[in-house]
């Protein structure tokens, strides 16, 4: 038999099976799966239709599970912390690694970068030609009037403090602790 014959591995079990065959096998079991008849359209009418109907819905169910319960799967970077919320109320801090949780609406998960500097700029925004006047204009000791800009840089500590006990807590709160301190040293000088 030579291999361009078109009867080749049709004569029985001396080639490989044909590939619209297997096709056809594996169409048929996905149809009758999901309900469908051989010819691939769902049949019509009778009692035992309606419990192929149920099989493919619960199949759809389940693989809908499957797909929800696989979005809880997240990464934490190892300079990062995962704060796990569920219901909204904290439950535990993750450290770094593949993790999983229960998918949303039940938990949620808050990623915080404990590594990265962070910048607060006071007494101006961006550029020192965007000042901010009532940030920057501070009052010295001897009753001069001085014009102060500058930038503060910190990194954070705890990320449950940080998501939690503060209601701006990347700009407004250390913008005004450092405008504060800063005054009070200009004040004494």
């Amino acid at each position: 038999m030579a291999p361009n014959d078109p009867q080749w591995g049709r004569r029985g079990r001396d080639g490989p099976p044909d590939l619209d065959e297997l096709f056809n096998r594996l169409r048929d079991k996905v149809n009758g799966l999901l309900g469908g008849g051989k010819s691939g359209r769902p049949s019509g009418g009778g009692p035992g239709d309606f419990k192929r109907f149920g099989g493919g819905v619960g199949l759809l169910i389940i693989i809908l599970l499957i797909i929800w319960l696989s979005s809880g799967f997240y990464i934490v970077n190892p300079s990062q912390r995962g704060v796990v919320l569920r219901f909204g109320k904290y439950v535990e801090t993750k450290q770094e690694g593949p993790r999983w949780h229960l998918p949303y609406p039940i938990e949620s998960v808050e990623i915080v970068n404990l590594s990265q500097v962070r910048t607060v700029e006071v007494g101006y925004r961006n550029s020192d030609k965007n000042k901010q006047l009532k940030e920057s204009l501070m009052l010295t000791d001897d009753e001069n009037i001085i014009d102060m800009q500058f930038a503060v840089q910190y990194t954070l500590k705890d990320p449950i403090a940080y998501l939690f006990n503060n209601r701006d807590a990347d700009q407004e709160t250390v913008r005004q602790i450092a405008e504060s301190a800063i005054r009070e040293v200009v004040g004494k000088s």
